[in-house]
């Protein structure tokens, strides 16, 4: 069952865009594009837990096919505000962005699932 609040937000027109919406009470936030230093500010807000450190986010990646070292910090930053009594779970990471995770090490801290319903089951 999901909640109303949906957000829909572009940083550019040919940059990313995200939409969040609450299902069982973990918001789903689903990216599309590229996730770059103009695309920071914008999924930083969308990964923040609301409240701080309690919620439960899933990221759904599968519409991302770059993200550069912004993209790594935000990451790392909403993994952090998630914790101790939340969490932050990555969905359907394409293969250049995982492998830009796994080599930097993110996919030891913040788990990755093949979708978005693995990521809410587990």
């Amino acid at each position: 069952m999901a909640d109303t609040a949906h957000i829909y937000e572009a940083a550019e027109p040919d940059g990313l865009s995200i939409s969040r919406a609450v299902v069982d009470g973990v918001a789903v936030v689903t990216l599309a594009g590229e996730i770059d230093h103009h695309a920071s500010g914008l999924l930083r807000q969308a990964l923040a837990p609301d409240p701080p450190g309690t919620a439960r986010t899933v990221a759904d990646f599968a519409g991302v096919a770059f993200m550069d070292s912004s993209g790594i910090n935000v990451l790392i930053g909403a993994h952090q505000a998630h914790d101790p009594s939340g969490w932050l779970r990555l969905a359907g990471v394409r293969r250049p962005v995982l492998r830009t995770l796994e080599i930097v090490g993110l996919t030891t801290l913040i788990d990755c699932y093949p979708d978005v319903r693995e990521a809410m089951a587990a």
